[in-house]
């Protein structure tokens, strides 16, 4: 069955109504590009499998909740984030973190520092090779575009040590690219 032959809004209207119809519909038209979201998030695709299954339960139960402002898109998307970094968390990643903080440098990128052209599949095989603490705040700032003080907050860890993360994800990716 074709996802595209049902408007957004009647995909939510039938979610809301329990229609496990319009839930397949739903799956179908997210699942893989949320799964890609996973994918960055986790260290492996049984993890990220799991982070996606649970997250669609979230979006199923709560669903209400979307009161049609903002994108649909975005407000499922931030509940596979979110359910991402909680089933990190309950993993206890926070001893994934450096325990020090090293220093930040905030410095743009040179044309000899430019990524090189590659595919997505290949970048984020890059990024699923970063420590879990590395990958999860490479992927909140630079991907998600949390600030370093948002993520200090979500994950309760300094914002020094979220740079710090950032810049050590920054430094082993362009480690690896370079040997590409």
């Amino acid at each position: 069955m074709s996802t595209e032959l049902f408007s957004e809004e009647r995909i939510i209207e039938g979610c809301r109504e329990g229609k496990r119809q319009y839930q397949e519909i739903l799956y179908r038209r997210y699942a893989q590009k949320m799964y890609g979201i996973c994918l960055s998030y986790a260290a492996s695709r049984p993890l990220a499998q799991d982070m996606l299954q649970e997250a669609f339960i979230k979006i199923f139960n709560n669903i209400e909740s979307f009161k049609g402002q903002g994108s649909f898109e975005g407000w499922i998307r931030r509940i596979v984030v979110n359910t991402s970094i909680d089933m990190l968390r309950q993993k206890n990643t926070s001893e994934h973190f450096i325990s020090h903080e090293e220093p930040f440098e905030n410095k743009a990128f040179t044309e000899n520092e430019a990524l090189p052209k590659i595919q997505l599949k290949e970048l984020l095989e890059f990024i699923s090779r970063l420590p879990e603490g590395a990958r999860m705040i490479f992927n909140l700032f630079a991907v998600e575009g949390y600030t370093h003080k948002e993520i200090a907050q979500e994950l309760n860890i300094s914002e020094g040590t979220s740079k710090s993360q950032f810049n050590r994800a920054r430094h082993l990716l362009m480690g690896w690219l370079e040997e590409n």
